[in-house]
């Protein structure tokens, strides 16, 4: 019996590892094809804020944001992002100043500032997306998040297409671990457990 049960975890492991490794190969694919196309609206991923001012990776998604909404891609920005801790800012209300300050209008920005999370974060931009009659957007964020991100909005209807921000090129060594990493993600997604 021992033997059995041995050799039934020993295929599970092998079967989730595959699971993952093949996630992971769809997972780089995905970080590198910008699919960017005209859709209803531009949705900028928050990441970390400084007392106000965009951290760097932040300030990356936003500039591309920017670049797509120069070039027509979408009417409208929306910004994602709640406090992460900061008594004053949000990761949202410091994109969507940051954007305001490069001359898109407030009134083509619609800010998200909930999430504490990607899910939570992404189960707001369906409702907003919803009660505006948004059927499609552009999720910009970087390339290895983007897989899951698009799968989230898929599940909910949402025409989703994902255009990463520009990558580092210092970082393509750890890429692998950040793959695995929303490899893990998605398949605690897929068994209902968000993150």
């Amino acid at each position: 019996m021992k033997r059995w049960l041995a050799i039934a975890g020993a295929v599970v492991a092998i079967a989730l590892a595959v699971h993952l490794g093949h996630t992971a190969m769809l997972i780089r694919q995905q970080s590198v094809a910008d699919e960017a196309r005209p859709a209803d609206v531009i949705v900028v991923l928050g990441a970390a804020e400084y007392r106000g001012k965009p951290s760097p990776v932040l300030r990356a998604r936003l500039e591309h944001a920017l670049e797509l909404y120069r070039r027509g891609i979408a009417p409208r920005i929306l910004t994602t992002g709640g406090a992460g801790g900061d008594p004053i800012f949000t990761e949202s209300d410091v994109g969507r100043a940051w954007l305001i300050q490069r001359g898109v209008p407030s009134e083509a920005i619609i800010v998200e500032e909930e999430g504490e999370s990607t899910a939570h974060s992404l189960s707001v931009v369906v409702e907003i997306m919803r009660r505006m009659q948004l059927n499609s957007c552009v999720v910009v964020s970087d390339g290895y998040h983007i897989y899951r991100v698009k799968r989230m909005l898929k599940a909910r209807g949402v025409t989703v297409y994902g255009s990463p921000r520009p990558a580092n090129p210092h970082r393509s060594r750890s890429l692998w671990w950040l793959y695995l990493r929303q490899a893990v993600g998605s398949l605690l997604w897929e068994v209902g457990i968000n993150i």
